[in-house]
């Protein structure tokens, strides 16, 4: 059904961000607040993101390792989404748990290399375009189970992929 998401988090520098990726960022992130760096290594492969605040919303730029651009996401709500797509959606959840939460919900802006400022315009502008993605975090019931899952989805509301969600491992104790 799915295979499984070993991902790990963690903040770093600024001097430790790839700097082809800082570069790429420079001009764009006019205005931003609470700007924070992260390396997030996956059992398939190392990225870098930038996660910060602008006009009101949470976005999160997502680098490969040479600092290439891989998608802008930007943390919506359900409303957010339009009501055929969302309907796709819950009838999936619904064919595939007993019970379901969402906890938490991205709209992705595929990386265009040849256009990286018509991406970032884009995302900026939180336009509804055909080539966006829906990434959702699920808890989801199955065999009296409870996983969590991230899902994606194509604009339309039509699956694409599904990766079960391992919990964090804290490395320090939480009080």
């Amino acid at each position: 059904m799915s295979q499984d998401k070993y991902e790990r988090e963690f903040r770093i520098r600024k001097s430790q961000f790839p700097t082809a990726a800082l570069d790429a960022m420079e001009s764009e992130l006019q205005e931003v607040k609470r700007l924070k760096f992260y390396k997030e290594t996956d059992s398939a492969k190392t990225s870098f993101e930038a996660k910060f605040k602008k006009d009101r919303l949470w976005y999160s730029v997502e680098f490969d390792e040479k600092g290439h651009l891989e998608d802008i996401e930007v943390l919506i709500k359900e409303v957010d989404i339009p009501s055929d797509a969302l309907a796709k959606m819950i009838t999936y959840f619904e064919s595939q748990f007993s019970k379901y939460r969402i906890k938490r919900i991205q709209q992705q802006y595929p990386a265009n290399q040849e256009q990286l400022k018509e991406t970032f315009r884009n995302a900026f502008q939180n336009l509804l375009l055909p080539s966006l993605n829906y990434e959702l975090i699920v808890a989801g019931k199955v065999d009296k189970n409870y996983f969590d899952y991230e899902i994606l989805f194509d604009a339309e509301g039509n699956f694409k992929k599904i990766r079960k969600s391992l919990p964090p491992n804290y490395d320090h104790v939480l009080y």
